[in-house]
């Protein structure tokens, strides 16, 4: 007996260490620092933490439009006879915005102050300010305000992770002029183009809840973070079927710094017209596989021409990587510094040849 009894002693300790260290472990896990609850990580059930550090910096916008009404013809006489005196009336507009710097920079759609006379930014906390336009990239559906007042709430551009198709998200705006409301919902793709809504696209799709009044309102990460400007739906009644589209945190960030600089986005420019390659086209053009564009037309005296570009040419791929239709390497371009020598790979007369080209700046476009 007195040998078993110094045996269940002699395990006892380490049993009881193990069992401890176990247990502290799995407090660590769910209820320490260490637990997604102890990281900011929100309850599955609420994401009201992400909502109080955003939803402050998501702004209402009131535009008006000032609209001259009364001549019914151009003879002065007829319309003094006709008692039409000229007079004016407002139209006021809904919509969003998201101020991203303490300096009182807003983010917004550039379809929701497009042909506005005045701009009034009204903040959840009861203040409101006139908002000067500091610049606007159409091409994009982009525009940046500017408001004068103090101790502004904001949001970071960009959060630490990637937007991956399933991350939840939390669109925060105006929709229909009821008051700032939250929508929830779920990446549904990333990178979506050739929609018609904007020149460059490459859209976050979502089904969090977008309707008129949220355009250039706040899409959100369950931390908070803004990862995208809420911009349009796809819709075949006008009302909301489940599909969103938002501007990648990214893309509002390098254009707020262009329109900060220079007052218009600098884009690189090739000066031609593009048409996506199908299947039909690139039999004709004597393709093994579909990629890349067909040029249509090259503008005259641009880099294009400078560079010996001809109607005809299929446009494949730019410094050696190829392009999956003419759409990705027009954004390829813009996306390259003005100046940048590059080297176009291109099939013309069903044989491959490169053209070298120095990229110029893409004209200002004219909202």
């Amino acid at each position: 007996m007195g040998a078993v009894t110094r045996l269940i002693r002699f395990l006892a300790l380490p049993v009881l260490a193990g069992l401890l260290v176990g247990f502290g472990v799995l407090w660590w896990h769910q209820q320490g620092p260490g637990s997604a609850r102890g990281q900011g990580a929100p309850s599955p059930d609420s994401y009201a933490s992400a909502v109080n550090q955003a939803a402050p910096a998501v702004v209402n916008i009131y535009t008006t439009q000032i609209v001259s009404t009364g001549a019914i013809t151009q003879d002065p006489l007829f319309n003094r006879f006709m008692e039409r005196p000229r007079r004016e009336r407002a139209l006021a507009s809904l919509g969003s915005g998201v101020i991203v710097a303490d300096d009182g920079y807003i983010l917004t759609s550039y379809h929701v102050i497009r042909d506005a006379d005045e701009i009034l930014v009204s903040l959840r906390d009861g203040r409101d300010a006139p908002a000067r336009v500091v610049g606007t990239d159409p091409e994009t559906d982009l525009a940046l305000l500017q408001i004068a007042l103090e101790d502004l709430p904001k949001i970071e551009l960009n959060g630490p992770d990637q937007v991956t198709v399933g991350d939840v998200v939390l669109a925060i705006g105006n929709p229909l002029g009821v008051g700032q409301t939250v929508s929830m919902g779920i990446v549904s793709a990333t990178g979506r183009s050739h929609l018609g809504i904007a020149t460059f696209e490459n859209f976050i799709q979502t089904d969090a809840a977008i309707n008129r009044g949220n355009s250039g309102g706040a899409l959100i990460d369950t931390r908070g973070h803004l990862i995208g400007i809420n911009t349009a739906i796809l819709s075949s009644t006008g009302g909301w079927q489940g599909i969103g589209f938002a501007t990648p945190a990214s893309i509002a960030r390098e254009v707020m710094s262009d329109l900060i600089e220079h007052g218009r986005v600098i884009r690189g420019y090739l000066g031609v017209t593009v048409q996506d390659i199908t299947p039909n086209l690139a039999e004709t053009f004597g393709m093994d596989r579909v990629a890349g564009g067909v040029i249509t037309q090259v503008v005259v005296d641009s880099p294009a021409n400078q560079g010996g570009l001809q109607p005809g040419d299929v446009l494949i791929g730019i410094d050696g990587e190829t392009m999956k239709d003419g759409y990705e390497a027009m954004n390829r371009i813009a996306g390259t510094a003005p100046d940048t020598k590059v080297t176009l790979n291109v099939i013309r007369n069903r044989t491959r040849m490169d053209v070298d080209v120095t990229i110029g700046t893409r004209p200002a476009a004219e909202g």
